[in-house]
């Protein structure tokens, strides 16, 4: 017997999450069948979209996430011991899996799968900058977007996971970048380390005036991590025929959807200059992730792209660092390792 630790939905999120609304609990599994293998978690990630979605789970579900696993029991000659899998398992330290029977949910669409061979990179990277991380990044700012050399492109939540990434494949691509983050030291760190041309903190300065000053001549794309005041902000510069890709809200998660909205009309804004705004799910693009995975992978060989991890240690913090990642606490992709 195998005992698995867990956290389950005890109550939905309202308002700001608290760390009574997941519980922590211990199970025994029971031995594998044919078929079916044992994993054991080894990185765990937590992401923005858990705020929302856990809420379309019943009460006593695991808490959905991603995680990267070992295989250490297997009874699937194609699952052998040692190999490991990234899948969408939950907050959970050991899973029993039938690969073959995998039934994905609507929303995480991943069937697990034998995990690429990083090399001499961590594992953990299959949840950020060569995961889902990545893949947003990737397919959002060059379908979504449609960003082209010589654009100006503006990027929010911009040293977040997506964010940071989304900013350098504009560098790659030739694109004139300018990121909005919250802190002094964050801004630093995309413009020295990252290659941002420029950075804007809106927690210190006014976003209007300041992207006015760093975009006189408006902005052609738009990645949106945030939404709320700053994303309005940015559609009032927008030029004429711009693209925006709305990524996530993260501003407003925590807010109660039947409040009168906080900002003034973007309808406007959009109507003027004639701009495309459009929201995506990275799923969308399921059938190419191999594309963006390779594309990641060539550009961190060469240099071209870095990635910042802030890791948590130890399963019993998840809620801590995914309180944390909410309230914008990490740099990069945020990870628990086990």
């Amino acid at each position: 017997m195998v005992l698995s630790k867990k956290f389950i939905i005890e109550k939905y999120f309202k308002g700001e999450p608290n760390a009574s609304d997941v519980k922590l609990v211990e199970e025994e599994l029971p031995a594998i069948q044919d078929g079916e293998v044992l994993l054991e978690a080894e990185y765990l990630s937590v992401d923005p979209y858990m705020r929302g979605y856990s809420s379309t789970l019943p009460i006593g579900s695991v808490m959905l996430g991603g995680q990267v696993a070992k295989i250490i029991e297997s009874k699937d000659p194609k699952f052998p011991v040692g190999k490991r899998v990234r899948g969408y398992f939950g907050w959970r330290t050991h899973t029993i899996i039938n690969p073959s029977k995998w039934k994905p949910s609507k929303f995480l669409e991943e069937k697990p799968k034998v995990f690429h061979d990083f090399g001499d990179l961590s594992p953990s990277l299959g949840l950020g900058v060569l995961g889902m991380t990545g893949d947003t990044a990737y397919f959002g700012l060059l379908e979504i977007c449609q960003a082209k050399a010589g654009e100006t492109l503006v990027v929010s939540g911009a040293a977040g996971a997506v964010g940071s990434h989304v900013g350098q494949i504009g560098k790659i691509k030739g694109l004139r970048v300018i990121g909005i983050a919250g802190s002094d030291e964050k801004c630093k760190w995309i413009v020295d380390e990252l290659g941002f041309d420029s950075a804007i903190n809106y927690k210190t300065q006014d976003v209007s005036v300041a992207l006015k000053k760093a975009a006189p001549d408006g902005v052609d794309c738009y990645f949106d991590n945030v939404g709320g005041e700053i994303s309005t902000a940015v559609i009032y510069q927008m030029k004429l025929f711009g693209r925006i890709a709305i990524c996530g809200c993260i501003s407003c998660y925590n807010d109660d959807m039947n409040e009168l909205p906080k900002t003034k009309i973007v309808q406007i804004g959009l109507l003027m200059n004639q701009v495309k705004m459009e929201g995506f799910i990275v799923t969308r693009w399921s059938d190419r992730y191999d594309e963006s995975f390779e594309e990641n992978m060539k550009w961190i060989r060469e240099g071209k792209l870095k990635y910042q991890e802030t890791i948590t240690e130890g399963f019993e913090n998840m809620y801590k660092a995914f309180s944390g990642m909410l309230k914008g606490e990490n740099t990069g992709k945020a990870i628990v390792k086990v």
